[in-house]
């Protein structure tokens, strides 16, 4: 049976409503163009994924309370920052469907709401005294530029080793889960040894969630992203990097160019594609995937049993078998 998002929220469903109250107030603003733009982007909110794990990290803990609130307010408004930004750097006209803010009110304009929603969410910190929070978040948000960074400059060599694709993808993704779940943790215990496991917790799902997003580059135009978009952009993602590695130097060559080039001619992008399936990409990625989806069970069933302790559990399904 296919695990759903409602399900899941069942726990912390009072809870994640009256957050999205709450969020939807922290982002008005009175300057009338600013507003507009936060309006559009509250309206088009994803999965909540983050403060999802914010709000049964605490539960799992202790009860929920004001501090968590704040928590996941602030992780919201990192994660859409970064969001913004990225939009930018990827030159990205949609984002979930929608047109990205940078299409719509150009670069400008969207540069300076991804830093307005940064400022926020670190506002917000300094404002209620969460400095340990802020810590937390400012690191994540740290990691998330390294990573990017990271990203960017490998992209134009075309030379990710897996070990160096696992630290891109710890830093862009996993970072802001993992501190979703210590942010969460903390705000209903101060034993730092279980803030840790669970911030550990986070980023074993935040690695399986970005390699699930890896192998819909390969899969069905009708399911998650269009085929071949990683490619285009010369990212190396798990798939691509093991059917290189395990590829004779004549063909290694020979699809590291069809790469480079994949932008301005789409036979390169069904050729990479079928490379990589023929050659067990999406096999060993999806192998990879399980294996960290099994270590976040493994930290989760340190923990005594309880319904938000089976929600997480749900979570870590959703991550691996969702179809967007």
């Amino acid at each position: 049976m296919k695990t759903s998002l409602k399900q899941i929220q069942s726990p912390i469903q009072t809870d994640l409503k009256e957050f999205e109250s709450h969020f939807r107030d922290s982002m008005k603003s009175n300057v009338a163009l600013l507003d507009k733009i936060m309006y559009y982007i509250v309206q088009r909110k994803g999965k909540q994924m983050r403060p999802m794990l914010v709000f049964l990290a605490a539960q799992l803990h202790g009860e929920i309370n004001k501090n968590t609130h704040l928590a996941a307010s602030m992780i919201e408004l990192l994660h859409t920052a970064t969001l913004v930004h990225d939009d930018i750097v990827d030159d990205a006209d949609k984002r979930r469907g929608f047109f990205s803010v940078s299409a719509l009110w150009k670069n400008k304009i969207a540069v300076l709401v991804g830093d307005y929603l940064l400022s926020k969410g670190l506002l917000l910190a300094l404002e209620n005294n969460q400095f340990y929070q802020l810590k937390l978040l400012s690191r994540s948000v740290k990691m998330v530029i390294e990573g990017e960074l990271l990203q960017q400059e490998k992209a134009r060599r075309l030379d990710i080793k897996e070990e160096v694709y696992y630290d891109i993808i710890n830093r862009k993704t996993a970072s802001l889960l993992a501190a979703s779940c210590a942010v969460g943790a903390s705000t209903t215990t101060e034993d730092s040894k279980l803030i840790e496991r669970m911030e550990l917790f986070g980023e074993k799902i935040g690695m399986a969630f970005q390699i699930k997003d890896d192998l819909f580059d390969f899969g069905d135009k009708d399911i998650g992203k269009p085929v071949g978009i990683d490619i285009k952009e010369k990212k190396m993602t798990l798939p691509l990097i093991y059917a290189l590695q395990n590829a004779n130097i004549s063909d290694r060559k020979k699809y590291i160019r069809y790469v480079s080039k994949s932008e301005k001619n789409k036979k390169y992008v069904t050729e990479v594609v079928a490379f990589v399936k023929a050659s067990g990409g999406l096999e060993y990625a999806n192998q990879k995937m399980l294996e960290f989806q099994q270590e976040a069970f493994d930290i989760l069933d340190e923990f005594p049993d309880s319904e938000t302790k089976a929600s997480l559990k749900m979570l870590i399904e959703y991550v691996t078998m969702r179809s967007k």
